[in-house]
C-alpha cells in the first residue's frame, strides 16, 4: 500500500512550549519543516539548542535558522538589549512590557514566507497566544489575519499559503494539556528570558509557564533557579 505524501508546512520554532506545542499539532497533518529565528536575544544559544532538541524528537530534516541582527541593533527590547532590565513578573500587568521586540512576527513570518513559498508549503504555523496579547500587539488575531492577506498580494499568483495559529485561543495551562496529550516533548522547550543554564522562575514569560503547570497539578520538567507559586 503506497503511503500518501503529506504536504508540508513551515513551524516557527522559537524553543519554547508555545511552539513546540503549535509543532505538534502541525505534525498531525503536515510533513514539518522547523525554522528558527536568531535575532541577539540573551537565550539565543539556549533557545538553538532547543529548536534543534525538538526537530530532532519529530526527525524534522528540512531546518533553516536565520540570524536577523537588525532586531539586536535596533534594540527597544530587554530581550535584545543588555542596558534594558528584564523586569520581574507582575501577571496583571495590561501594558506593553519590556520584553516586546518591535514587530518581531512580522519579521518572523516575512522569513517562513519566503521559505514556504520555495518549498511549496501550504501553511506557516506559529506559536502566537492571545493571550500575551494585551502586552503584544503583534499576537492578536487581526495581525495574521492582516498578514495572511498580504501574503495574496505578494506571493505568485500560485502561492496559496496559510498562516496558522492554533494555540492563539488557549491559555497556558490549556497548552500544556495539549501538549501533554499528543505527546510534545515539554521537557526539551525554554521559555526564561535571562538564563540560560536554570530558569529563573521570575520573568514574565518563566511565570506564565510555571503558573500553567500549577493549574494542572504537573511538575514541569525543567530546571528552575527559584519556583514561585503564581496561583
Amino acid at each position: 500500500m503506497n503511503s500518501i505524501r503529506k504536504e508540508s508546512a513551515v513551524v516557527a520554532v522559537s524553543g519554547g512550549m508555545d511552539s513546540c506545542v503549535t509543532a505538534a499539532i502541525a505534525n498531525e497533518k503536515y510533513q514539518l519543516a522547523f525554522a528558527h529565528i536568531n535575532y541577539g536575544q540573551r537565550t539565543e544559544k539556549r533557545e538553538l539548542k532547543a529548536f534543534n532538541d525538538i526537530a530532532d524528537f519529530y526527525e524534522v530534516k528540512e531546518r533553516l535558522v536565520i540570524d536577523y541582527t537588525h532586531l539586536s541593533k535596533i534594540g527597544g527590547s530587554s530581550l535584545t538589549d543588555k542596558n534594558i532590565s528584564v523586569t520581574k513578573a507582575n501577571l496583571n500587568n495590561k501594558a506593553t512590557p519590556t520584553s516586546y521586540v518591535p514587530f518581531r512576527n512580522a519579521n518572523i513570518l516575512s522569513a517562513c514566507i519566503s521559505w514556504a513559498e520555495v518549498l511549496n508549503a501550504k501553511a506557516v504555523f506559529i506559536g502566537a497566544v492571545f493571550e500575551d496579547s494585551s502586552g503584544y500587539p503583534d499576537c492578536r488575531p487581526e495581525f495574521f489575519s492582516a498578514f495572511e492577506k498580504m501574503i495574496d498580494l505578494g506571493t505568485k499568483p500560485e502561492t496559496k499559503i496559510k498562516i496558522e495559529t492554533p494555540v492563539i485561543h488557549l491559555n497556558k495551562s490549556e497548552i500544556i494539556k495539549k501538549g501533554i496529550e499528543l505527546n510534545a516533548p515539554l521537557h526539551l522547550t525554554w521559555s526564561c528570558y535571562q538564563n540560560e543554564d536554570k530558569a529563573c522562575g521570575v520573568c514574565d514569560s518563566c511565570a506564565l509557564r510555571l503558573r500553567g503547570f500549577q493549574m494542572v497539578e504537573v511538575e514541569d520538567p525543567i530546571p528552575y533557579k527559584n519556583k514561585p507559586v503564581y496561583i
